[in-house]
């Protein structure tokens, strides 16, 4: 679902970087995200996931194994408080676990857990849900930043036993070498990394207990406004997505989330999205589920979707998606 989740733009700003490098605009990667260069000039910008992966998605059409190098540029003091306080953290499996505790601070649109197997510990990820066409790219710059991460927080590379990705073999399957020197397993039941359970215990070479304390008090702060926002922003969306036919503006909906519309102007804003932009992006991913079934006319789809005439909603349909609505039809 759109909104779903907030992130911050480390992960933008790190595909906008590695493409500057090749003579490419920012322009070019930013396309159809809604991010502005304002945007990237303020360290507190929240955006939408699905405002991340738009990036991505203009990254991989660009260059299909870019997931590979994007994840090999992913440290550790890319995340802000949350890397701080994994590097003093005291062992390697304190600071993952308490990794694991912030998805949402890590930006991770995957579910990560740290499963036992006899004397293997693998660090996993699951339960993806976005975009099917960038699961592969997900799972590679998931997999790799994390193998990075792990490096980075001993000091030294982390010794792999094996890797796997749901995905099948990419033609690319010989770039996987670079990040993972180690047995590749594709097509598997989950995305994970093995290595031996001793190294949980492994003290950490930046360790320290006053400063961690303090960067862990920060983080879980941090996540407590990161979580609240996001729990205000899906208030707002599931109150228009039930009001998509006869959208109540943003004075209807500023009343009827009990704030002024100045208020809901400037949180929107706060969170990188406006009103309009949030009922276009509902109104899209509706239109999309209604043109895949292929049960309703499309007349039909523009009066549910609150357009007064068709050739309106065609109008808008292609600036959101660049075709036809009945181009878009299965």
């Amino acid at each position: 679902m759109l909104h779903s989740h907030l992130t911050t733009l480390n992960a933008v700003s790190l595909v906008l970087t590695t493409f500057r490098e090749q003579g490419l605009p920012d322009d070019l990667l930013l396309t159809g995200s809604g991010i502005s260069t304002a945007d990237l000039n303020r360290a507190d910008t929240r955006i939408g996931t699905h405002q991340e992966m738009q990036v991505c998605a203009n990254a991989v059409a660009l260059r299909r194994e870019i997931g590979l190098e994007l994840g090999r540029r992913m440290h550790v003091s890319a995340y802000g408080l949350l890397g701080y306080a994994l590097l003093t953290s005291a062992t390697f499996g304190d600071a993952l676990r308490l990794a694991l505790r912030y998805p949402a601070l890590l930006g991770t649109v995957f579910e990560l857990s740290l499963e036992h197997e006899a004397e293997r510990i693998w660090l996993t990820a699951t339960g993806y849900q976005g975009n099917a066409q960038l699961q592969a790219f997900n799972a590679e710059f998931c997999l790799v930043s994390l193998k990075v991460i792990c490096d980075d927080l001993l000091g030294r590379p982390l010794p792999l036993l094996a890797t796997r990705f749901e995905h099948e073999a990419p033609d690319y399957q010989a770039r996987y070498t670079h990040s993972f020197a180690c047995p590749l397993q594709f097509s598997a039941t989950a995305n994970a990394l093995a290595f031996d359970r001793a190294w949980l215990a492994e003290p950490l070479p930046l360790a320290d207990a006053i400063t961690h304390q303090a960067m862990a008090e920060r983080c879980r702060k941090q996540n407590l406004e990161f979580t609240g926002r996001q729990a205000w922003l899906g208030r707002i969306r599931q109150l228009l997505a039930a009001q998509l036919r006869s959208a109540p503006g943003l004075d209807g909906l500023a009343a009827q989330m009990n704030c002024s519309a100045r208020t809901l102007r400037r949180h929107l804003r706060e969170l990188g999205c406006s009103y309009q932009e949030l009922l276009d992006e509902l109104r899209f991913d509706r239109a999309k589920q209604l043109l895949a079934s292929g049960e309703w006319p499309i007349h039909r789809i523009a009066d549910q979707l609150g357009f007064s005439e068709t050739a309106s909603f065609r109008h808008a349909f292609v600036r959101w998606s660049g075709v036809n609505p009945s181009q878009f039809r299965p």
